[in-house]
């Protein structure tokens, strides 16, 4: 549950975390099947995003959605457009709703990044949101012990 939480579009390992400790789940093992969840569909992300939405593009229904999701990608990715390596790295790990992982590779590619520079940012961007979740859980627990 945690891997398949990590891996989709909205939760990411911002629900996956919280989602493990409720389970009682050990943190190492709530941190490896987070971060690998949460990493799993980038590079597919990456790769096929562009032909896939180009074929798709010819019915009306997916150009309506391609469209939108584009336009919300570059709305909300100014800093990645900006500050390229390090402005994903932020985009994807400040843990607020719409940044994350999937948006992250949705700009990436839309942005042209390369594939390694895009994964690497990203992959540091999951590293900061999981250190952020964490953190915020584990505060959590102790104030509530107390």
């Amino acid at each position: 549950m945690i891997f398949l939480t990590a891996m989709l579009p909205v939760s990411e390992l911002r629900g996956a975390i919280p989602l493990g400790f409720a389970l009682g789940v050990p943190w190492q093992k709530i941190a490896f099947l987070s971060l690998l969840g949460n990493l799993l569909p980038v590079p597919f992300v990456l790769i096929f995003l562009r032909p896939v939405s180009q074929r798709l593009r010819r019915f009306p229904l997916w150009r309506k959605f391609f469209e939108w999701l584009f336009e919300r990608t570059k709305k909300r990715s100014k800093m990645v457009e900006k500050f390229e390596f390090w402005g994903m790295v932020i985009f994807v790990g400040i843990p607020l709703p719409m940044t994350g992982a999937w948006t992250g590779a949705v700009a990436g590619s839309l942005l042209g990044m390369r594939f390694g520079k895009a994964i690497l940012a990203i992959f540091l961007g999951i590293i900061l949101a999981g250190t952020i979740v964490f953190s915020l859980v584990l505060s959590g627990k102790i104030i509530i012990s107390l």
